[in-house]
């Protein structure tokens, strides 16, 4: 099978039309065209649905466009074996919760940058279902999670488990009954975020309905929002800690069902580990080891 046609087909399915992706690859359009007709010959299938708007994949050309990422994710994991020399370098690309990102990530993150300062260490922030997907769609080397994650193509390490607790302004009562949160607005990261699906797994179990949403970005805007009386969070203990001190939240404890999760890193069990990551990986293990001890 020829792998320039492969190119050009996941450029079309992925562009819509031969035409752009022909712009896209600096092709002419007629080697893209006579390209995929003969993809489609060897393949003796139809791959496309050829309308006055573009292409669109057929039923057929969407199965090989899932092999098709598998092939070039091999070539790419091919080609970081042959250049990997054991010596930690390159792009190393780690995702994490917002959370997780600024309370638990800093020291790791740092140290591991002065010890190996040829690695290109980047971190992206997002929920965990981005996450997960992100690791999976290799998008991602690994991530920090909130677990449970069960999937086949992912190994996991426990990284530390954290307390969850409601947060209020500085001037709410102490809790009494969770139905008092009746009439308040739940302040929320946006769907995907485990905190915020324990949060309604919670209150839906103590059959109470808020009267408001809202979703948040970022973790500073839904600190700053309880803090000013909006409404009211469901966050890691860590992470309010230094504003409880300070006067501007109160925290109130939840049952203990609701209020302990695992935050797990998660990377792909298929593919090579780069000499970057495993190194990652050790430390990791290291500072969790300090963490308990």
């Amino acid at each position: 099978m020829d792998i320039q046609a492969l190119k050009f087909f996941r450029a079309v399915a992925e562009l819509g039309s031969i035409s752009k992706a022909a712009k896209e690859l600096n092709y002419a359009q007629s080697n893209l065209t006579a390209k995929i007709q003969q993809l489609e010959t060897e393949l003796q299938t139809t791959l496309f649905y050829r309308h006055n708007r573009g292409t669109s994949l057929t039923d057929k050309g969407k199965v090989l466009l899932s092999y098709t990422d598998e092939i070039f994710n091999l070539f790419d994991e091919v080609r970081n074996v042959m250049s990997d020399e054991q010596t930690p370098k390159g792009p190393l690309v780690i995702g994490s919760m917002e959370t997780t990102a600024a309370i638990r990530l800093p020291v790791l993150l740092s140290k591991f940058h002065r010890e190996y300062a040829a690695v290109d260490l980047s971190l992206k922030t997002g929920p965990t279902e981005q996450n997960v997907q992100g690791v999976l769609q290799y998008e991602l080397d690994g991530a920090f999670v909130a677990g449970p994650i069960e999937h086949p193509d992912l190994t996991y390490k426990t990284f530390i488990e954290e307390e969850l607790v409601l947060v209020t302004d500085a001037l709410h009562q102490p809790l009494s009954t969770i139905k008092e949160l009746q009439k308040r607005t739940i302040l929320v990261f946006r769907n995907g975020c485990s905190y915020r699906a324990r949060f309604e797994e919670w209150i839906h179990h103590e059959g109470v309905m808020p009267e408001k949403i809202m979703e948040f970005g970022t973790l500073d805007g839904i600190i700053g929002c309880v803090s000013a009386g909006l409404g009211i969070s469901l966050l890691p203990r860590s992470v309010v800690e230094k504003h409880v001190k300070e006067g501007l939240l109160i925290q109130h404890s939840i049952p203990n069902q609701f209020g302990k999760v695992k935050t797990l890193f998660v990377y792909r069990n298929d593919k090579y580990m780069s000499s970057s990551l495993r190194e990652f990986i050790e430390m990791l293990s290291k500072e969790r080891e300090l963490v308990i001890s």
